[in-house]
């Protein structure tokens, strides 16, 4: 434990330069800020510096880089470059290709990243740029152990941390107590359930790193045929969940891809080319990878409590992101209560190497309710004022009305009610992967035909995609099997029985992408083929505007649900200022765009000119 500081702690946390960067200000423990820099430079999984989202943390704190107690990065990159230089040799020579990709990056950036660190720090400083505060480095799984157990509501809980690699562990328990983590055990790279998924990601034709969301929307379509295959050829998983991979089957380690010819022939063929006609044999894969995945959480939790006792389980890591696999520990698990990090991916690695710092290295108390976690619903990014987005709209010559709060509550749920589909952009953007009601596109959940609209005509996507509700926290149970807070959309439970619509023998015959029209409850546009639903408990404590939106629906339609899906196409990350909004709104078949008390109707607007780019309207460096 280090002295205790004297007066105010500032602590910046930056996680960059493989994928997802972010920045994160912590100020005495409190989370102050965070956010992506994708959302402000538009390049979606964005991994360079991020020097924009550090500018916008230091703008919300009101301070500058002099003001900082500590600087702390989310993994050690030493550590990672000995991981590499070893697996490579443990494969020679058939590692050549990859060797020779990766080694002009890492001898040109990132085996000094500290002096890099440096210097992109000190550009960004107002005094002295040789001056800045101490660089710490955390390892990888421990930030992001720290950014689920120390943002977490309980004073003690079992971690548990699955991602696709870090320095070398892929799979991390934990323990953490009051101010305290203690590692347990790991599973090491090569072998990863993050990076046996992706492997299946890839094999079906989606994007690593980015769509392995779509793998488990695609799963309910599927059948579990080749579950048998995946445990006698590719993972042997053993009884408390614990596992290795059969690295002939995979190419990650020595190659440029994921899988190796020989997973090609177990599975019957090539990978799927990228947007090419999905097949049932895809849906099976997926349904199958999926079924594997679960199984693995729920044997690791399982294990965890056996070892700890600890009736409280926080998640964190990519795999924490399988919202399916997370409802099954819910329900089927023996931790009482469950917690997972919104931003379980690389950009909370940020936050948890500031947390870090505060708890571990600065070595400061802790206190909680077992209730309150520290994420303030997630709402940690810009937002902007309503004569900054009048500024904005008269600047481009947008026809707007600005409405009370009680008109325009009463407007919305009238256009969403009559079918419309509505962008909502409220107070600050949200921190990780999740439209939380602050960037998000609003459908009625009662209208059978939203989900085709939103994805085809709104969000340009795969057809199977499902869309998630959003559901006013106490009315959650009404609706779903679900008792518990799911502010961050990441659990799914299923639809309740009632609210089932029967199926005709027809179509309980259907099966993969046949099912994807056939109406399955009374909230149809939420509700997946399997019966059930991503599902986001919207609290007044945290976002009172749209819970109060949530009641305004109720009280008019008697349903306490809506969909919820992000504010942004296909392709691009969610968006952050009104001037991204209002370019998506128009190139799309959004109907009313909402920021803050402006509402904006599509009939009027005049056309965007070319690729229209408002940035410097908005910029905050």
């Amino acid at each position: 434990m280090n002295a205790q500081p004297k007066g105010t702690t500032w602590i910046l946390g930056i996680s960059a330069f493989y994928h997802d960067s972010a920045a994160c200000l912590v100020r005495d423990g409190v989370i102050v800020a965070a956010a992506q820099e994708e959302r402000f430079t538009r390049k979606k999984h964005d991994a360079r510096f991020p020097e924009h989202a550090i500018a916008y943390c230091l703008r919300e704190g009101g301070i500058s880089m002099d003001n900082l107690g500590y600087i702390a990065f989310y993994e050690k990159p030493f550590l990672k470059f000995e991981r590499l230089l070893e697996t490579y040799l443990a494969f020679a020579p058939r590692g050549i290709v990859s060797f020779w990709a990766a080694m002009p990056v890492w001898l040109k950036e990132k085996l000094f990243l500290k002096g890099l660190l440096k210097e992109r720090l000190g550009a960004l400083s107002d005094g002295d740029p040789s001056v800045l505060p101490p660089l710490l480095f955390t390892e990888h799984h421990q930030s992001h152990a720290a950014s689920a157990f120390f943002a977490s509501p309980f004073k003690r809980a079992a971690v548990l941390c699955m991602d696709g690699v870090g320095e070398w562990a892929t799979t991390s328990a934990w323990l953490g107590e009051d101010h305290r983590l203690t590692p347990l055990w790991e599973v090491p790279f090569p072998h990863s359930l993050g990076l046996l998924y992706s492997a299946f990601t890839y094999y079906t034709g989606f994007k690593v790193n980015s769509g392995e969301y779509k793998v488990m929307g695609l799963a309910p379509y599927g059948r579990p045929k080749y579950v048998g295959a995946i445990y006698d050829h590719l993972i042997d998983v053993k009884p408390d969940g614990t596992f290795r991979l059969n690295m002939d089957y995979f190419n990650y380690c020595t190659g440029l891809t994921m899988t190796s010819q020989k997973f090609h022939a177990l599975f019957g063929g090539p990978p799927r080319k990228a947007e090419t006609a999905l097949t049932q044999r895809d849906m099976d894969l997926a349904r199958s990878i999926q079924e594997v995945t679960e199984e693995v959480m729920l044997r690791l939790a399982r294990t965890l409590h056996a070892e700890t006792g600890a009736d409280s389980l926080c998640l964190a890591g990519g795999v924490a992101l399988n919202c399916v696999g997370n409802g099954r520990i819910l329900r089927e698990g023996p931790a009482r209560r469950l917690w997972i990090q919104p931003a379980a991916g690389d950009a909370g690695g940020a936050l948890g190497a500031a947390l870090s710092t505060w708890y571990e290295y600065v070595g400061q108390a802790r206190k909680r309710d077992g209730v309150t976690d520290d994420m303030r619903g997630s709402y940690l990014g810009p937002a902007y004022t309503s004569a900054e987005i009048e500024r904005f709209l008269r600047k481009i010559d947008a026809p707007y009305t600005r409405l009370s709060d009680e008109k325009l509550f009463d407007r919305v749920a009238d256009e969403l009610a009559a079918g419309r589909v509505v962008g909502w952009f409220q107070g600050r953007m949200e921190f990780g992967p999740r439209a939380l009601g602050s960037r998000s596109i609003l459908g009625d959940a009662r209208n059978p035909k939203i989900q085709s609209t939103m994805n085809l005509k709104i969000k340009f996507r795969e057809s199977f995609r499902p869309f998630a509700p959003s559901v006013l926290r106490e009315d959650v149970s009404e609706y779903f099997d679900l008792e518990a807070d799911s502010p961050y959309m990441l659990l799914v439970a299923p639809v309740r029985y009632e609210r089932r619509l029967l199926l005709t023998e027809t179509q309980r015959a259907l099966w993969g992408i046949d099912l994807l029209n056939v109406p399955r409850s009374d909230i149809p546009a939420i509700t997946h083929v399997d019966f059930s639903a991503r599902i986001q408990t919207v609290h007044a404590e945290t976002n009172s505007r749209y819970h109060r939106l949530l009641q305004t629906f109720k009280a008019k339609t008697g349903c306490a649900v809506i969909v919820n899906t992000s504010f942004n196409v296909r392709g691009e990350p969610i968006v952050c200022t009104p001037a991204d909004a209002y370019r998506c709104f128009m190139r799309t078949e959004m109907d009313v765009l909402v920021m803050e008390d402006c509402i904006v109707y599509k009939s009027g607007q005049p056309p965007l000119q070319g690729d229209t780019d408002w940035r410097k309207e908005f910029e905050l460096d």
